[in-house]
């Protein structure tokens, strides 16, 4: 047998998560473009979404646009505490997620549930990540760099890796 052959599944498993990724990618790219130099809906409404969590328990939290517009500030008591950028968002991991997935299994049922399941846990992941940022730079601000870079990407990462897991164990009927 040749290597191509030996081979095959994982090349075409390749082939279909890189061209999904693109793609996904270039339309995420067309939808920040469409924002006009403002802050993207979906960060505008991850920011919101994170400051009401945050109001139900703390006094005067707010949000409004940084002075980029590009991104959206949280406010406790009128000052900027956090700024969430279109990075933030969580629809960058979610595109990883479906293209995984898509390029995994076979659509079918299950899959039909799995993916808005899997975008929803990402997105509830994204929203306490970013509750977490809050409240380290208000009380280890010294921490938020590496809190931001290594280990709350590295949280966010595990649940996709933890779901990608489920799927492929559990879920998936291969």
């Amino acid at each position: 047998m040749s290597l191509y052959q030996d081979f095959k599944p994982s090349i075409y498993f390749l082939a279909k998560f890189i061209g999904l990724y693109i793609i996904l990618n270039v339309g995420y790219g067309f939808y920040l473009d469409a924002s006009k130099g403002e802050a993207d809906f979906m960060t505008k409404w991850v920011t919101e979404q994170t400051a009401a969590i945050i109001d139900s328990y703390e006094d005067k939290i707010a949000t409004g646009p940084k002075d980029d517009l590009k991104s959206i500030f949280i406010f406790k008591d009128s000052q900027a505490i956090l700024s969430v950028y279109e990075g933030c968002n969580g629809l960058n991991v979610m595109i990883i997620f479906v293209s995984f997935l898509i390029a995994y299994g076979k659509l079918g049922k299950r899959m039909l549930w799995f993916l808005p399941f899997g975008v929803i846990v990402i997105h509830l992941f994204n929203l306490l990540r970013i509750l977490l940022l809050f409240h380290v730079t208000i009380s280890m601000p010294d921490f938020l760099y590496f809190s931001h870079k290594y280990l709350f990407t590295a949280f966010i990462y595990i649940a996709v890796f933890g779901m990608w897991v489920l799927w492929i164990f559990k879920i998936n009927d291969k």
